[in-house]
């Protein structure tokens, strides 16, 4: 049994990255799955998306096979995420029910990976409160997933298995993609910025960038494949790179070569203002295949909460690189993350954070009440801010940013937008899909635009999603 250890996960040597390359799965563990059918929840960022397609495809090597109901699974799994308490919640409560459909049908098979698994407190829980799940794992051994479910099938035991440390990197997991169209890419995996509010450093491990000649060679693979658009995908992608060891090459190298891939559209997250150069800008600018599509999270607008943060960069310094994405990339989309109520935030420092969205004019926010991750420095800050405050704050902020995002969809009113269609819509006699600049859009089609990247006439707005015609 491997259980968490934050203080091992917290570890940074200056040791190499090793690249593990031989995956492979035992012959006698190919027909665990035979006549069995699996159900994967995942919850949280793009990258446990993209972690689920590998789960999902080593496990249908294993003879498994996929269903979109829990209820007639043999094997349920949950691929979770420690951002918030919100997942927290969300993650205890889907056990529960699954603990119900266990009592009533004892052979299913239950199991919990990804970022929760990682937490020191999540898996004393479950060893202490959910004795009846069957096994554990984490963000660094996925590649064992084989392993640890034949050990749990065969002993009948509880079986942890999280590794807490630095990290490797696995290249040739098999990937089961969940769209025919876009693909995540990871280009790197980890963090070493350790803001002060996050859990990421500890549940992902440190900062390690694959190479390009693996990242080029999964882009033209799925070029073959017939992909259209591909987002390149890290904890703090601008950091991609800077742990590479004699080697001179970065974020903005990278996207140069997959540029000259043809792959049709190229987007990246996420982005940390600290990182992002001039030479990102002038790649984005120059290369019409990466949308211009920007993901900066600020966090704050108040100085005082972006040093507490741990953020290393100022109000002002953010404001200069808005200035020159805007200047230099007109149509640049700019979406951000704020969070509310940090442990110290009063009033004023929250209206700064209200004059950043105004100067900012942000086309887009994803924004949260701070939610305390034990483990981390914020969780030991004192907060005196109530409840009710919080909210109200959170409501007081959105009403700002929606009214930018309104804007912003206002403005292409009857413009014309390069469009990759994805699937129907919910809208009868529509399809659905997002325009170069990531903003949901449907579209009076036929199927058989499906797939297609197209021009659009935008016919009408809403403050999440357009609607509009093909353009001919």
């Amino acid at each position: 049994m491997n259980v968490p250890n934050y203080k091992d996960a917290k570890s940074r040597e200056k040791k190499g990255v090793n690249i593990l390359r031989d995956f492979s799965i035992e012959d006698d563990k190919k027909k665990i799955g035979n006549n069995k059918k699996y159900f994967i929840k995942t919850y949280g960022c793009q990258m446990n998306e993209r972690d689920s397609e590998s789960i999902g495809a080593i496990l249908e090597e294993m003879g498994f096979s996929k269903v979109d109901d829990y209820e007639v699974a043999d094997l349920i799994l949950l691929n979770t995420c420690s951002i918030r308490e919100n997942a927290h919640n969300k993650v205890f409560g889907m056990l529960g029910r699954i603990k119900r459909l266990k009592e009533a049908n004892p052979n299913v098979i239950a199991g919990l990976c990804g970022c929760m698994a990682q937490e020191e407190v999540v898996v004393n829980d479950i060893m202490n409160k959910y004795k009846w799940l069957n096994f554990v794992f984490g963000t660094h051994n996925i590649h064992k997933l084989p392993t640890i479910l034949s050990e749990a099938l065969e002993n009948q035991i509880q079986n942890i298995d999280v590794w807490s440390k630095e990290g490797d990197i696995v290249e040739g997991l098999p990937v089961k993609r969940d769209n025919n169209y876009k693909a995540w890419v990871n280009i790197m995996y980890g963090c070493d910025k350790f803001c002060t509010y996050c859990i990421v450093p500890y549940t992902r491990g440190k900062q390690r960038s694959r190479l390009k000649e693996d990242i080029l060679s999964e882009v033209k693979d799925l070029i073959n494949d017939g992909y259209k658009e591909i987002t390149l995908l890290g904890q703090n992608v601008n950091a991609y790179g800077k742990d590479f060891e004699n080697i001179e090459y970065h974020l903005e190298d990278l996207l140069v070569d997959v540029s000259k891939t043809g792959i049709e559209r190229i987007k990246f997250i996420t982005s940390h203002p600290w990182d992002f150069t001039d030479g990102m800008v002038d790649v984005i600018k120059n290369n019409k295949n990466i949308n211009p599509f920007v993901h900066l999270p600020i966090q704050s607008g108040s100085n005082k909460i972006l040093k507490l943060m741990g953020r290393k960069y100022t109000k002002e310094k953010y404001l200069e690189l808005v200035k020159k994405i805007r200047e230099n990339i007109p149509n640049c989309v700019i979406t951000t993350d704020i969070i509310v109520a940090f442990p110290g935030e009063t009033r004023e420092d929250f209206e700064e954070s209200l004059e950043m969205v105004n100067l900012c004019e942000f086309d887009a926010a994803f924004t949260f009440i701070y939610s305390k991750r034990a483990g981390t420095p914020a969780a030991k800050m004192e907060c005196d801010i109530s409840k009710e405050e919080k909210e109200n704050r959170l409501r007081e902020l959105n009403q700002v940013v929606n009214k930018y995002s309104l804007e912003s969809n206002k403005k292409l009113i009857n413009t014309v937008v390069p469009v990759l269609l994805e699937s129907k819509s919910e809208k009868v006699g529509m399809l659905m899909g997002y325009t170069d600049t990531n903003k949901l859009i449907n579209v009076k089609a036929s199927d058989d635009y499906i797939g297609s990247v197209v021009d659009v006439k935008v016919t009408n707005v809403r403050t999440w999603s357009l609607d509009g015609e093909l353009y001919e």
